[in-house]
């Protein structure tokens, strides 16, 4: 009865609180939240400048008293206050689209292997944010209900969650992650190795959101029809701006090592992975999400280093948080689905 009324007087909410995105699923609306996880800070008063969209414009573009601040680093939250700060204006905007009386109940998406102390720190900030009832599931399960897999049969699937800050590889079965990595190899270190490439290659200094632009327009781990871009940066030497033109091969050449070690965490998992599993694997396939699946040729290459299909989920970027959304729709039945830690949740 209580649920009920619950459900009639609160909003559900779900997060995929990304290192790089953070996206917001109300039920009823789908997903009406999509923001880079970035916040600034005005240092002299304490006070949040902006959140989300309009912070990652300023990047690199602030004065000395105002700093730009990513709470999420590798996927856990790394300054509270901040972090506590974003979610209370993301939960505030998405329930202006649905008003209700009573708190929200919210369910987080968090990465694989992450300890319990970071788990609660993640309930602690969604609740000190405004939600009435957290919820915890892991990141790879979650994608792998938004894409509709069999997460509650005895069947093996394994989802390799590529995000900004890390690269989830799980193998899911009867409604449990078997075997998990979580790897410190996603996008962002994708653009760092290419801020590096064009300071050792180029002899220009660029940042972090050109870096990014330049992979999306540009990246590929496969040879294919030649592509190039201009980027501008600050000459190293003379230390004025410059402008050069970047091909997908150098691109390719800068981001290279990562993906051979992202391909080394995917066999490592596997490697370890039950022959009985390893068979449903074969037969089924492994799943890519995230950000990162949308690099050119990346299913191509790993499926040839694995020998093992390959599959790039539909709109790979909202897995996640399409699965909070499936799990708040039919939340008795996803239950058991859920992290469970020892601080259990309490409607008031």
């Amino acid at each position: 009865m209580f649920k009920k009324l619950y459900s009639m007087f609160s909003n559900d909410i779900g997060i995929d609180l990304g290192t790089a995105n953070t996206l917001v699923y109300l039920k009823g609306h789908g997903i009406v939240i999509n923001e880079p996880s970035v916040v600034v800070v005005n240092q002299k008063t304490g006070q949040i400048v902006a959140v989300g969209a309009t912070a990652k414009m300023m990047l690199g573009r602030t004065p000395g008293h105002v700093r730009a601040v990513r709470p999420i680093v590798d996927g856990v939250i790394s300054d509270f206050e901040v972090t506590e700060e974003m979610l209370a204006y993301l939960i505030s905007k998405a329930e202006k689209m649905s008003k209700k009386f009573i708190r929200p109940r919210v369910l987080v998406g968090v990465p694989t292997g992450i300890t319990n102390v970071e788990i609660r720190a993640v309930e602690d900030a969604a609740r000190s944010a405004g939600a009435r009832e957290v919820h915890i599931v892991e990141e790879p399960m979650a994608a792998a209900v938004g894409i509709r897999l069999p997460v509650k049969e005895a069947v093996g699937t394994v989802i390799v969650d590529i995000g900004g800050g890390t690269t989830d590889v799980a193998v899911i079965s009867l409604s449990g992650v078997v075997r998990s990595k979580n790897l410190k190899i996603a996008g962002d270190v994708l653009n760092t190795d290419i801020m590096n490439y064009m300071k050792d290659e180029f002899k220009l200094l660029i940042g972090e959101k050109t870096a990014e632009n330049v992979k999306i327009a540009i990246g590929s781990v496969a040879e294919g029809v030649p592509m190039e871009a201009e980027v501008r940066g600050r000459d190293m030497v003379t230390g004025l701006p410059r402008q050069v033109i970047v091909t997908d091969s150098d691109i390719r050449e800068a981001i290279m090592p990562s993906i051979i070690s992202l391909v080394d965490g995917i066999k490592e998992v596997l490697e370890t992975t039950p022959p009985e599993l390893l068979s449903d694997i074969i037969h089924r396939g492994l799943i890519i999400t995230g950000g990162g699946a949308l690099l050119r040729g990346l299913d191509t290459l790993i499926q040839s280093a694995i020998k093992i299909p390959i599959y790039v989920a539909e709109d790979p970027l909202t897995a996640v948080a399409r699965g909070t959304g499936v799990i708040l729709d039919d939340f008795d039945n996803y239950e058991e689905v859920l992290v469970h830690t020892d601080d259990i949740s309490v409607p008031r």
